[in-house]
């Protein structure tokens, strides 16, 4: 199922042809269709990672920025 929420076969279920090994990772060629294939990065579908609780944001970048630092003086 293509879960990327740009994508504009998004919900969709797609038949996956073959996998690919690629320098960014797994890609799945996909049957969409109409006599069209489409590959797809694992990331996209439901077979890759789940999508993190919250968006990277700069707030969110403060905070673990905040944890590093803590982290480093306790190294000391």
């Amino acid at each position: 199922m293509v879960m990327h929420p740009f994508h504009p076969l998004f919900g969709q279920r797609v038949e996956v042809l073959y996998v690919r090994r690629e320098a960014t990772g797994r890609m799945y060629v996909c049957d969409c269709g109409d006599g069209w294939n489409m590959k797809l990065d694992e990331a996209a579908t439901d077979r890759g990672p789940l999508p993190a609780e919250r968006p990277l944001t700069f707030e969110v970048l403060v905070e673990v920025a905040v944890v590093v630092a803590a982290l480093a003086r306790e190294d000391r």
